[in-house]
């Protein structure tokens, strides 16, 4: 995908990233019937696996666990449909929307409206180094981590270990810190939105408990959700965290150059792209994220300029775990090895 031509077979025109939004505005209209569509290929599956991995429990466990984890990829299929609802992108009407995806956040045990709020505070803010801490991973700069202490760098690279990030961190997140509205806790209607999913959470776990007991949830609802939780999280790091990727001050960050220079463009398979929901096309989402998901790909085949920016393969996904720090003087995300020199230099 980062090698083909734009339609006209022509080299592609540079462009600054605000003049993006007049040209990204002509792909924000969704079809009622593609969406739909998506939601019954999505929704589908998703409840069929269910019910057969349910009756695969007489057969074997293993066998239960593997169509769970099979399942894994409708699921996070149907948060990327949940992200669009959020984003007023996949429905024309907003109330449909907006109950889609309450319906859908009990099954990603997600409280709809507050990640909606959060997520909306993580798209004006990104790659802003004064308005960190909001729908992001945790990020220091080579100058904040050398001021810190031993015992806090040491906390800082825990977290930033992939065992926490993508080991405990998923679990932690969709089945504890969703469970309350972190970040909005003074606000009593985001209370009721978070225990009101939460109810319906309890209820759901408390039926499949009454009518199967202990193995569904041990061997399909845990394994899915798990695994599922496990690619969120490993898409949202991929999204922001790579080498080339933009941090700037307050007083000189740009929403647009942000959105374009700071979120990646992640060449998957087709296979992947579909489970994923073309969520890899990050950096068409952030520039415009009013543009439903099955429309990305039609962006980067008319524009080649974003077709090739800011490609990473999985191979090269999977390296950008090492880049802990970022160097406002480089600007550059860089492992803690490298950042060593830095650090000497300023001690």
């Amino acid at each position: 995908m980062c090698e083909q031509t734009n339609a006209a077979g022509a080299e592609p025109e540079i462009r600054a990233p605000r003049d993006w939004v007049a040209i990204l505005a002509n792909y924000r209209e969704p079809s009622t019937l593609r969406s739909s569509f998506e939601l019954v290929v999505t929704a589908g599956p998703f409840i069929l696996l269910w019910i057969l991995a349910w009756l695969s429990l007489d057969v074997s466990y293993w066998l239960t666990a593997a169509i769970a984890m099979v399942n894994a990829a409708f699921l996070v299929r149907l948060f990327a449909i949940q992200h669009d609802c959020g984003h007023g992108s996949f429905f024309k009407n907003r109330t449909v929307s907006d109950w889609l995806g309450r319906v859908i956040g009990v099954l990603t045990l997600t409280p709809y409206d507050v990640w909606r709020r959060s997520h909306a505070m993580h798209h004006s803010s990104s790659g802003n180094l004064g308005r960190r801490g909001m729908g992001d991973i945790h990020t220091l700069t080579v100058a904040e981590y050398s001021a810190l202490t031993p015992r806090s760098r040491f906390k800082y690279r825990v977290y930033r270990s992939p065992f926490v990030l993508f080991g405990l961190g998923p679990a932690y997140t969709f089945f504890l810190e969703n469970r309350l509205p972190f970040g909005f806790m003074a606000n009593a209607k985001f209370w009721l939105y978070a225990m009101t999913t939460n109810a319906a959470i309890f209820v759901g776990l408390a039926l499949i408990l009454v009518f199967g007991g202990w193995m569904p949830i041990l061997l399909i609802f845990l394994p899915t959700t798990i695994l599922a939780a496990t690619v969120g999280v490993w898409l949202f790091y991929v999204q922001h965290q790579f080498e080339t990727t933009h941090w700037d001050t307050e007083e000189d960050w740009q929403l647009h150059d942000a959105a374009l220079f700071g979120s990646s463009h992640y060449v998957l398979p087709p296979v992947l792209q579909w489970s994923v929901a073309n969520i890899g096309i990050h950096h068409v989402h952030h520039l415009n994220s009013r543009i439903p998901f099955y429309r990305l790909p039609e962006v980067l085949r008319d524009h080649k300029d974003l077709a090739d920016r800011n490609c990473m393969t999985i191979r090269q996904s999977i390296a950008s775990i090492r880049l802990h720090l970022w160097d406002e003087k480089s600007r550059r995300l860089l492992s803690f090895s490298q950042a060593k020199p830095l650090l000497h230099s300023a001690g």
